[in-house]
């Protein structure tokens, strides 16, 4: 049914436009009781066998909305009522900015991808830190804050602009995200150099410690897919030295390598996500798995489109998993087959948990 949808309304929309108007329908189904208890009940079944505990804290499951989706935390609940275990909102810069300018926005549908240069679109620190802060749950759920760089903020003041962040969000966030890695924000990327890296993560957990007295605020870091192998090394080297309790791996990438799609869009400047990545996320994951063993979590993001995908990644070496794209192809009926998926898998598999599952395949090429 949504495949007929999609093809008939969404496919021509305009797919910014389309994201907001499903957008809307999300939020209004989580406002009204009846409906939202319904299609909970119906989107969002829980499977005991899939609980997982990850940086301090208990969720219902290990897969969860990536950052991107849900900017300024208008929509939470709206998505915990889909299934999604854990919300990423984000990513929130310390001031408010448009973006950049549209059409930003593109669907690459035979690869079953998108490209996006949106360039942290947001209200700001202040303004998400509102919102969290009134904000009345109706479904509980885990919720992530991912914080980047305001875009006329100079590369050499970006410390100072993560910390404005951190100081406004962190007590709302049940984890903290650096994101170093969108492609969209000129320079960001050059903060994922270790000598750039290491004062920010480090002024960062400062603000947090400092802001958050009542508990330790779980800090991750984001890197990109496009690092060369040592530098992935190097980051899961800093991650443990500083104490990180996190790495995602990985964002979007600008590599344009195998698509299906037509040249007019894959030639679009921006950030690729969807199935293409899914290969390159996975051997990061793996050798990030590798260098860091369960040290610290690992989440596996990129091209994840169904059940078999997101139990790889375990296997991997991702406590917890995450998607974004594959839900504007598949629909509301996304985070259901993914459960079912994930809990059929663990149980015809020879591992009693999840967390026995977690990094079992990087093991066995290990010894």
């Amino acid at each position: 049914m949504y495949k007929l949808f999609f093809n008939l309304v969404f496919k021509r929309m305009d797919p910014e436009k389309a994201h907001y108007l499903a957008f809307r329908w999300i939020r209004l189904a989580a406002r009204i009781p009846v409906l939202r208890t319904f299609v909970a009940a119906i989107l969002a079944p829980r499977f005991r066998e899939l609980r997982t505990e990850a940086l301090g804290l208990r969720m219902h499951g290990p897969f969860g909305l990536a950052a991107g989706f849900d900017k300024n935390a208008v929509a939470i609940d709206g998505m915990a009522m889909l299934g999604f275990d854990h919300i990423e909102i984000g990513t929130v810069t310390g001031e408010g900015q448009d973006g950049n300018p549209k059409k930003r926005l593109f669907r690459l549908v035979p690869d079953r991808a998108l490209i996006n240069r949106m360039g942290f679109n947001n209200e700001g620190s202040l303004a998400v830190a509102a919102r969290l802060a009134s904000r009345n749950p109706v479904f509980k759920t885990t919720v992530g804050v991912n914080i980047g760089k305001t875009k006329v903020v100079p590369e050499a003041e970006a410390a100072g602009d993560y910390v404005k962040s951190t100081e406004r969000l962190a007590q709302f966030a049940d984890y903290l995200v650096v994101n170093v890695s969108s492609p969209n924000t000129p320079g960001l990327r050059n903060l994922q150099a270790t000598e750039a890296l290491r004062p920010l993560l480090a002024a960062v957990r400062e603000a947090a410690d400092r802001t958050v007295t009542s508990r330790r605020v779980p800090l991750l870091v984001k890197i990109a897919p496009d690092l060369a192998d040592e530098d992935v090394d190097a980051v899961a080297d800093l991650a443990v030295e500083l104490g990180l309790d996190g790495i995602i791996a990985t964002n979007t990438t600008i590599g344009r390598e195998g698509l299906l799609s037509d040249p007019s869009l894959t030639k679009e400047t921006g950030g690729l996500s969807g199935a293409p990545l899914k290969e390159r996320s996975l051997e990061v994951l793996r050798r990030l798995y590798a260098r860091v063993g369960d040290r610290i979590t690992l989440v596996g993001v990129g091209g994840i489109e169904n059940a078999e995908d997101a139990w790889q990644r375990i296997l991997a070496g991702a406590t917890l998993v995450q998607g974004y794209s594959a839900f504007i192809y598949e629909g509301p009926f996304w985070m259901r087959a993914m459960h079912k998926g994930l809990a059929a898998r663990l149980n015809n598999s020879p591992y009693a948990t999840l967390a026995e599952a977690v990094g079992a395949d990087t093991r066995k090429v290990s010894a």
